[in-house]
């Protein structure tokens, strides 16, 4: 079936740090070029969509609001529709994202990539909570991040301690979880079959988005590590970079 739209990972992706990946400007301007529809699908919960965004434009790609999809703002949205009152155990870039809830007597656990908000105290808080019945949210559970030149724990070992501890499995908002994919396919206007994914994330990105029925391309840039590839499902594809993806799927159009 031909590819109809594109789901786009960005840290690693499109940029590393300050510095667009070599061709990966240009790429995306290819494929708006092409006609195809496409968005931008992040689990990053360092930064709030507005610095996304600001960075993005800032290093030459063309982005519009409604075209970045972030698993914070998925998240935030889960609250206010039922009516949650979070304890945040998040980065504080990201405070400004949940300052209108009301956080008084939290009745649920908000948990991304807290940095050095993960300390004992904080952490047993936010279990005490979670053994007593208040669900577990998580913003994203990727294992690791690119910070720099080097690799850092991301948010997903400290969801793991919290799920061991309290024997409850909390609640994805990100990348490999099914409605974040079906939120931005609805937006798109496609099928599973009909769209695409690129991301340098295997377990998150790529093999979350095959598992969904959709087409999915590993990037040997960002978080890559050699050996990555052997890790994707069946039906997936790797390529040396956003450049040769995006190419590999304008093949596939209609």
């Amino acid at each position: 079936m031909a590819i109809l739209g594109v789901l786009l990972d960005i840290a690693g992706v499109l940029y590393d740090g300050e510095v667009p990946i070599p061709g990966a400007v240009e790429s995306i301007r290819k494929l708006r070029a092409s006609g195809l529809p496409l968005r931008f699908v992040t689990n990053t919960s360092r930064q709030p969509k507005h610095a996304l965004l600001n960075r993005l434009r800032r290093l030459g790609f063309d982005v519009s609001d409604d075209e970045l999809f972030t698993a914070t703002e998925a998240l935030a949205d889960h609250l206010v529709r039922n009516r949650l009152r979070p304890f945040l155990l998040v980065h504080p870039n990201l405070d400004a994202e949940f300052a209108a809830l009301d956080k008084d007597r939290p009745n649920a656990v908000v948990i991304g990539d807290a940095a050095d908000r993960f300390t004992y105290e904080r952490l047993n808080d936010a279990f005490r909570l979670i053994v007593d019945g208040a669900p577990m949210l998580a913003i994203a559970r990727n294992r690791y991040f690119r910070d720099a030149d080097q690799l850092s724990l991301d948010a997903g070992p400290f969801v793991a301690a919290l799920e061991y501890a309290a024997g409850s499995e909390a609640i994805l908002f990100g990348k490999p979880a099914p409605a974040f994919f079906e939120a931005a396919m609805i937006d798109l206007g496609t099928a599973p079959a009909e769209t695409a994914m690129i991301g340098d994330d295997v377990e998150a990105d790529v093999n979350g988005a095959l598992s969904l029925g959709l087409h999915a391309t590993l990037v040997r840039t960002g978080k890559y590590r050699a050996g990555d590839e052997r890790r994707i499902i069946e039906g997936g594809d790797c390529a040396a970079d956003v450049g040769d993806a995006i190419e590999a799927v304008l093949d596939k159009r209609p």
